[in-house]
C-alpha cells in the first residue's frame, strides 16, 4: 500500500498494565543509573525509579503522548533524585557524621578502577545540582540536549551552559587522573 504509515510501538496502544511494563523492562536499567548518580546510593536509586513507576502506571491515561511517557519518567526520576537528597541532607544534618576512610591503592588495577570510579562519583557529587542533572543526562544516560532540556524543563541553551561548566569542573578537580602516570617516573 503506498503511502502506509508503519503503525506504532505495541506499547503505545497498550493499558497502562502492559504499557509501563513494557517501558520498565526497555528503560528500567538506565533509570536507576541516572538516580544512581545523582543520589550515589543503589537502593535509594531503586525505589526512586520504582516510584517514578508507579506514577506513570497511576496517571497513565491522563498522559496526552504516550510517547512522551519515557521523558515524563526520566524527569520523575529527576524530581524523585533531588528530594531524596533534600531528605538526606536533612537527615545527615541531625545524625553522628561517621568519618570516611580513606581510598586505599594498591598495585590490583580492579582496586584503581574503583577509586577512580569514586574519584568521579565525588567529584560528580560536588557539582552543582544543575550541572550535575545535566551532565548524569548527557553522558551517563546519553540524551541529546533537547531531550535533557524537556527532562529538566530549561532551555537548550542552559543545557550547553550546565554542560560545559559541569564538565570544566570535573576536567580541574580529574586533573590528577587525566595525566600519564608514568610522566611522574621520568621527571
Amino acid at each position: 500500500m503506498a503511502g502506509a504509515v508503519s503503525p506504532a510501538p505495541a506499547w503505545h496502544e497498550a493499558d497502562a498494565d502492559g504499557a509501563v511494563e513494557q517501558l520498565y523492562a526497555a528503560h528500567w536499567r538506565s533509570l536507576v543509573r541516572l538516580s544512581y548518580l545523582l543520589v550515589r546510593d543503589l537502593g535509594t536509586a531503586e525505589e526512586v525509579v520504582q516510584d517514578a513507576f508507579v506514577a506513570v502506571h497511576g496517571r497513565w491515561n491522563g498522559i496526552r503522548d504516550p510517547q512522551s511517557a519515557l521523558a515524563y519518567l526520566r524527569r520523575a526520576v529527576v524530581n524523585g533524585s533531588r528530594s531524596r537528597l533534600r531528605h538526606l541532607k536533612v537527615v545527615r544534618t541531625h545524625a553522628e557524621r561517621q568519618p570516611v576512610p580513606d581510598a586505599v591503592r594498591g598495585a590490583d588495577e580492579a582496586v584503581l578502577e574503583s577509586a577512580r570510579r569514586a574519584s568521579v562519583l565525588e567529584a560528580l557529587a560536588r557539582l552543582p545540582r544543575r550541572q550535575r542533572e545535566v551532565i548524569a543526562l548527557r553522558y551517563y544516560v546519553d540524551l541529546s540536549e533537547a531531550e535533557i532540556a524537556e527532562t529538566l524543563g530549561i532551555s537548550r541553551g542552559a543545557v550547553k551552559s550546565h554542560a560545559s561548566r559541569g564538565a570544566a569542573s570535573l576536567r580541574e578537580a580529574l586533573a590528577h587522573h587525566l595525566t600519564d602516570p608514568g610522566e611522574a617516573l621520568h621527571d
